[in-house]
């Protein structure tokens, strides 16, 4: 189980997602993320641990912008810990995602990205979905994940 929460419109992100964490932590104790959007940059913070550890992380350096993704995470694939929290980020650091679910064969997808010099950071099949999106991106990430997802076998929400 998680909890998923996105804004996009023109007030400030950060408080509206983590607001919307807190609301559904009890979907996830295990750790939280954030990715904001700003000027073509994401700015991605994420910990181990309750939404109030994440909140202590980046009170004292706001994240600025109006488009984002938040999550709140239950330990599928791999342990608790900072680098398997979500949101994960491609090669490029240009798609952060998050998820939700099992994708079944991330395996056998994760081996096919590694053989093409892909590097992973963590141990989460929700990695190896964002970097099988980005391995597939060419400026139009709705077919990049139509691409992507072709591939996948599991259930799960994006």
């Amino acid at each position: 189980m998680c909890g998923i929460v996105g804004y996009t419109g023109f007030r400030q992100a950060q408080p509206i997602l983590l607001e919307g964490l807190k609301r559904l932590e009890y979907r996830g104790y295990d750790s939280s993320g954030i990715a904001i959007q700003s000027n073509g940059h994401l700015q991605v913070r994420k910990k181990a641990g309750r939404i109030s550890v994440l909140e202590s992380t980046i009170s004292a350096e706001a994240l600025q912008g109006t488009c984002g993704i938040s999550h709140t995470r239950w330990a599928t694939h791999g342990a608790p810990n900072d680098l398997n929290a979500h949101p994960h980020v491609d090669a490029s650091g240009r798609i952060a995602l998050i998820h939700n679910g099992i994708i079944e064969n991330y395996q056998a997808l994760r081996t096919y990205l590694e053989h093409r010099g892909v590097e992973f950071k963590s141990e989460t099949d929700t990695e190896v979905l964002v970097q099988l999106i980005g391995h597939f991106y060419n400026d139009d990430i709705e077919a990049a994940v139509r691409a992507a997802l072709r591939d996948v076998r599991g259930t799960y929400g994006l």
